[in-house]
């Protein structure tokens, strides 16, 4: 009898690691509630305040000064007391516990104890966020949300596209209205020129005019030729495309004041004009100079007309997204001002810090350093700020670059002219001949 239960007890033991190597492939979230939760909360639960000793969250009631007879004894008290943590709450891919602060506390001390958290429970990474004074929630997870992203959906809108899937599971949204200009960052090869094409193909059958300014010839734009109403290839075309988008900026002005009204979006449908949205690919090329006067000029000309569309563009209905491999305050310092005012910032993998402190160290300090920590391997992964301030890391839908050009060729009939921008173009190739 005793061979038949050990043997019926292996039969059965092995066909429950199958079944949850199954479950735990195809249906993650099952086997997350069913095994991995309650394993990782009573680790929560155990470890908390020894971690919390351990990492200085700890703290006593007594002061670090007592009396001993006549003298005055300093030292660090006894018995110190961990913050209050509520029992872990599963999530879909993970958990939150709430901690409340002791008096004195910030949640930057929580911040730089993430690491200890995530040894100590087991998982893949700890977020820490303060939803209300007093209060910090530290959300754990379980495994990389962003391994295998599903496809997120998010409603329609104009000027706004679906660019992937944010850390938490919703979707990454880029809204124009919302946020009228963008900083793009990241290295070769770390999923840039994707997102630019996945933005291409969202804002392609809207009522949009794309203008692309790609001074390496084209060679990336130019594969979205059909749905640009303008390219410009070389830093003299974009020299001539800003100018005449700055004069149209000045007529939209116009519209406006004789209309009575702050915005174009105040402006009835027939009078209002195609929003546009400038792409600007390696913003470096724009900047830099090879020392000659010509040289100099013309990469004055392009700082100053970008800052000019980035100020004064949004209520008029021009929005840029620049993108570059690095972004630095060596390229002048009209980068800088323009990188103040591109309030979405994107950062890839990067290959070197200062391209990651001049994306996000103005906005988040811990942005920084995890957009610092992306691998060659996470190709399209980034740390992206939202409309709220905060920042999560977020990965763009792959978009292959025939889909990207089949959707541009798609909708090229619904390109917009403009012809200032038309004109300034052909002037330009005139003086050329």
């Amino acid at each position: 009898m005793g061979p038949i239960l050990l043997a019926f007890a292996l039969a059965v033991l092995a066909w429950m690691l199958v079944v949850g190597d199954l479950v735990r492939r195809h249906r993650p979230a099952w086997h997350w509630y069913l095994v991995g939760y309650p394993v990782t909360a009573c680790r929560v639960v155990f470890t908390w305040r020894k971690v919390a000793m351990l990492n200085d969250l700890a703290v006593t009631r007594r002061p670090p000064r007592g009396l001993l007879g006549d003298l005055v004894v300093k030292g660090d008290p006894v018995r110190p007391i961990a913050p209050r943590a509520s029992f872990p709450r599963a999530t879909r891919l993970g958990l939150t516990v709430t901690v409340r602060l002791h008096a004195g506390q910030t949640p930057a001390t929580y911040m730089k104890a993430a690491d200890a958290l995530v040894h100590a429970w087991r998982v893949h990474a700890v977020r820490v966020t303060s939803p209300e004074r007093g209060m910090v929630l530290l959300a754990a997870m379980a495994t990389d949300p962003l391994k295998r992203p599903g496809l997120a959906t998010a409603p329609a809108e104009l000027l706004s596209a679906l660019i992937g899937a944010l850390e938490t599971g919703g979707a990454w949204v880029m809204n124009l209205r919302l946020v009228p200009h963008w900083l793009i960052a990241g290295a070769t090869r770390s999923g840039k020129s994707t997102l630019l094409a996945r933005l291409i193909t969202q804002l392609a059958p809207q009522r949009v005019a794309l203008v692309g300014i790609d001074c390496k010839g084209g060679m990336e734009l130019g594969l979205f030729a059909g749905r640009l109403s303008a390219l410009a290839t070389c830093r003299r075309e974009a020299v001539a495309v800003l100018s005449a988008l700055v004069v149209d900026m000045q007529e939209r002005m116009n519209a406006c004041r004789t209309a009575g009204v702050r915005s174009i979006w105040e402006l009835p449908d027939k009078l209002r004009p195609v929003p546009i949205v400038v792409l600007v690919d390696e913003i470096a090329e724009l900047h830099l100079s090879d020392g000659t006067r010509e040289s100099k000029a013309e990469a004055e000309q392009c700082s100053t007309l970008l800052l000019r569309i980035a100020q004064l563009g949004a209520a008029l209905g021009l929005h840029l997204v620049v993108a570059g491999q690095r972004v630095g305050s060596d390229l002048g310092s009209g980068v800088t001002a323009l990188r103040a005012q591109l309030g979405g910032r994107i950062c890839h993998r990067v290959n070197d810090p200062g391209t990651a402190e001049m994306t996000l160290g103005d906005l988040n300090k811990d942005a920084v350093a995890v957009a610092q920590a992306i691998t060659p391997e996470e190709r399209g992964v980034a740390v992206c700020t939202g409309p709220d301030g905060g920042w999560s890391r977020a990965r763009s839908h792959l978009t292959p670059t025939d889909e990207a050009v089949a959707t541009a060729r798609k909708y090229s009939a619904m390109t917009p002219e403009l012809p200032a921008v038309v004109r300034a173009l052909v002037t330009l190739e005139g003086e050329n001949k």
